[in-house]
């Protein structure tokens, strides 16, 4: 399977990091050995003092597609989660500060949190609000209305570049409101009003 990931997909979040809009969806990738184990907790790798939490709306692809048109998409999916790209963000701005690929601070062991799907029936794919608690604080509220481009425009997307195949996990973008984690914090992840997962940070 392959974890493609979404930068960039919400205004507010581009305005918090003081990036720049993209023209296009930024993609990225994960590999599976980014998944976090279910009920493993999310140990602070020893490379970075700046680990930070994502949540994002998820998309699990159920089977092959290739160059698939936006008004065609709505058959490769019909499962939506919720997870967290971890970012070593420290380690993120050293790379691009030097025009270097991100993959070390995106991409390493643990990095991608993938919680419960739910089928897509369940939802207005329109608008889907789901949110991240920190210690039963909340501390990301986001809408799907609110992506720069929208579920269907991201598979269509992504099929031109990759074939999409049955199992294939798309992180879709954060809305504004990431933050760094510290030992001992627990991650609630809240999708219309279900709980996709909980993660302790060790």
């Amino acid at each position: 399977m392959k974890i493609i990931c979404i930068g960039r997909n919400y205004a507010k979040h581009i305005e918090e990091l003081a990036n720049e809009k993209p023209a296009s969806p930024v993609v990225f990738l994960k590999p599976d050995s980014a998944i976090l184990p279910k009920k493993m907790p999310f140990f602070i790798p020893p490379f970075s003092d700046d680990i930070q939490y994502e949540v994002e709306v998820l998309v699990k692809i159920n089977k092959v597609g290739k160059h698939i048109s936006s008004k065609f998409a709505h058959k490769y999916y019909d499962e939506i989660g919720l997870g967290i790209d971890f970012t070593a963000r420290d380690v993120q701005a050293t790379c691009k500060a030097k025009g270097l690929p991100w993959e070390k601070a995106k991409a390493f062991d643990g990095s991608a949190v993938i919680g419960n799907f739910y089928p897509k029936e369940e939802f207005n794919l329109e608008s889907i609000s789901f949110q991240l608690h920190k210690n039963n604080q909340v501390v990301q509220d986001g809408n799907s209305e609110t992506m720069l481009w929208k579920i269907d425009e991201l598979i269509s997307y992504v099929s031109q570049y990759f074939t999409l195949k049955k199992g294939d996990v798309i992180f879709t973008g954060t809305p504004a409101g990431v933050g760094k984690v510290e030992e001992n914090d627990v991650l609630t992840g809240i999708i219309n009003s279900k709980q996709a997962f909980e993660i302790k940070i060790k």
